[in-house]
């Protein structure tokens, strides 16, 4: 139903393993971790324009939330007359609404793909969402663009000891799956990766929500909304991931991480930049007072006369 994601996530994923497996072998763990974290990169990469757009529109929406005020305000009996000013008004400098949505819209897909072509790898089990294929069916079945060879480098990869499509809750089925290659993992082998993983990605989600918070102006954060959002975003979600990270593959919490220290590295540097282009300051009219009435007119002194 979604080959139109499933394909070029499976693209890309193929390709950096190629790059990696070239130089490390491709049953290599790290080659096939690297591949993973530079599929991040690569959609990351793309969306950069979009990012800075998306940061632009955040602070003209900031500027622009006074008149915006004023205007529904002023046609709060009118809905529609409402609307069509405040379209108006956000065309006339130049906000668009859709650039504050379009990186995490597009992120959304590739973290779908990733996760299902990554449990695509490995279809032995009988639960929800699997095919319940023998070990040996598994084996010798295409997943994607990767060709039944590749599916049994990957089952063969491990990073320290743990295959990087498991994770720690996978049942007796998936992992005896990886028995004919490398031997069955033990639950521990993939805790003692994942664990780590899932702090360092709680802890990555932490700091980036606490760096968009502290660029709120008081007036956001003195609402009572933005306050509960703001504790969701610091200590629920980070939470969220250390608890759900148990159901996570090694690899997808890889992406978690790789994506999180993207984005924070990310948003410092063009939050930076930003920051440091001049502001354009509007040029103010002076305005000329008539004398009082029966007044004499005063002449301003010249520059230079006492």
């Amino acid at each position: 139903m979604l080959d139109f994601v499933y394909y070029p996530v499976s693209a890309v994923l193929w390709f950096w393993h190629r790059v990696f497996g070239s130089v490390l072998g491709p049953d290599n763990g790290f080659a096939w971790a690297l591949a993973v974290i530079f599929l991040v990169f690569t959609l990351r990469a793309l969306l950069i324009k979009p990012f800075v757009g998306q940061i632009r529109s955040q602070l003209a929406m900031k500027k622009l939330k006074p008149q915006l005020e004023a205007v529904q305000r002023k046609y709060s009996g009118d809905r529609a007359r409402q609307a069509t000013e405040m379209r108006k008004l956000q065309q006339e400098h130049g906000f668009n609404p859709l650039m504050g949505c379009l990186p995490l819209l597009a992120q959304g897909p590739v973290f779908i793909g990733l996760l299902h072509v990554l449990r695509s790898f490995n279809r032995t089990g009988t639960g929800f969402g699997h095919l319940g294929m023998t070990a040996q069916e598994n084996a010798n079945t295409a997943n994607y663009v990767f060709s039944a060879a590749d599916v049994q480098s990957f089952l063969d990869a491990r990073l320290f000891g743990a295959p990087i499509s498991a994770a720690v809750n996978s049942s007796r089925e998936v992992l005896e799956a990886f028995g004919p290659f490398g031997g069955v993992p033990s639950v521990w082998s993939i805790a003692f990766v994942e664990v780590p993983l899932m702090i360092v990605a709680a802890v990555a989600t932490h700091l980036n929500s606490r760096a968009s918070v502290a660029r709120q102006d008081a007036a956001a954060l003195a609402n009572p909304q933005t306050a509960i959002m703001n504790k969701l975003v610091l200590w629920v979600f980070p939470a969220g991931v250390l608890v759900g990270g148990p159901v996570l593959p090694v690899a997808v919490l890889l992406y978690w991480v790789s994506n999180n220290m993207w984005t924070y590295v990310q948003q410092h540097i063009v939050y930076r930049r930003i920051d440091r282009e001049p502001v354009v300051v509007p040029e103010v009219t002076s305005v000329v007072t008539a004398p009082k009435p029966g007044a004499k007119p005063r002449r301003r002194q010249q520059a230079g006369q006492e």
